[in-house]
């Protein structure tokens, strides 16, 4: 554990970008550059922890459970927008991929004094959603020692639920707390301690990993075409009849026409036009496959 937070890699001074106050506009867009190219790196050496996390997101999500996030801050903000974007991405229920910010919904446009600081606050808002241990909790921090975090995944290990603690610092705090450790050593900032930038970038790509490799293996794509978008608005309906055509090389018309019979469900459609079937046999083609489009539609 580190107690100083002056320590911390996320807080350290970048020797490289120490003149960055004094520097052209254009010298210090290319120092953020240089530093940006590092967290894609960063984020690889961890890969092998983020395929265990996935394996038991789907493990999880299989079972009933869920995929809870949770952080204080930019972190709990990053964990909310990836949670918010899975329902319409992939058809899943808003209470399937869930995002927790210390002090509420309020927080995630204007800070809450004191919530992050709050070991108990953690705990009560996983109590809250009646946390199981079939949920898989990702505590997210990028100093790896916000109580808020370490509170909640605390309490997910006496639930008996699956513990993640993703952060930017080696030795993290949240790790300790954790079953899988996700510790993405970025480095220092640009702008020293501000971590909604490189830190913030490598948290936004593990969530990216985490929730669309897990729809994926659950079934959500063909090929990689996004086979569960939810239709709520025309953009959408014209993304889900181009990929129907792109999967069944039907015309527009037979593929707009089979989308509304299906009630808008892009699976159902493909099913329906690959095996020349109605809606109820693709459903049940479709639940003897665990969803997966490929299986359902071999003759």
């Amino acid at each position: 554990m580190q107690d100083n937070v002056y320590e911390l890699g996320t807080e350290k001074v970048n020797p490289d970008t120490l003149k960055i106050d004094t520097a052209s506009t254009a010298e210090v867009l290319r120092m953020m550059n240089d530093e940006d190219h590092k967290v894609a790196e960063a984020v690889k050496k961890v890969l092998p922890v983020v395929e265990e996390v996935v394996d038991k997101v789907v493990t999880s999500i299989s079972s009933g459970g869920r995929l809870i996030y949770m952080g204080a801050g930019t972190s709990g903000r990053l964990g909310v927008l990836d949670a918010v974007e899975c329902p319409p991405t992939f058809s899943v229920g808003s209470d399937v991929v869930v995002g927790l910010i210390a002090g509420g919904e309020r927080a995630f446009v204007k800070a809450v004094e004191g919530a992050e600081d709050n070991e108990g606050l953690g705990a009560s808002d996983l109590a809250a959603l009646q946390l199981s241990p079939e949920d898989t909790v990702v505590g997210i921090a990028a100093s790896g020692r916000t109580p808020y975090v370490i509170g909640g995944l605390r309490y997910a290990r006496e639930v008996g639920a699956v513990t993640v603690a993703l952060s930017c610092n080696e030795g993290a705090r949240i790790s300790e707390e954790a079953e899988h450790k996700i510790e993405v050593n970025v480095g220092p900032e640009a702008l020293t301690g501000s971590t909604r930038l490189k830190a913030g970038t490598a948290q936004k790509l593990v969530l990216n990993m985490i929730s669309t490799a897990s729809m994926i293996k659950l079934g959500k794509a063909y090929g990689n075409l996004m086979v569960d978008v939810n239709i709520s608005n025309y953009k959408l309906e014209r993304r889900a009849v181009g990929i129907i055509r792109d999967i069944t090389g039907t015309d527009e018309d037979t593929a707009l026409k089979t989308l509304k019979l299906a009630h808008n469900e892009v699976k159902a459609s493909i099913v329906m036009i690959k095996l020349g079937c109605g809606y109820d046999e693709a459903k049940d083609r479709l639940r003897d496959a665990n969803g997966y489009v490929r299986v359902a539609i071999e003759e």
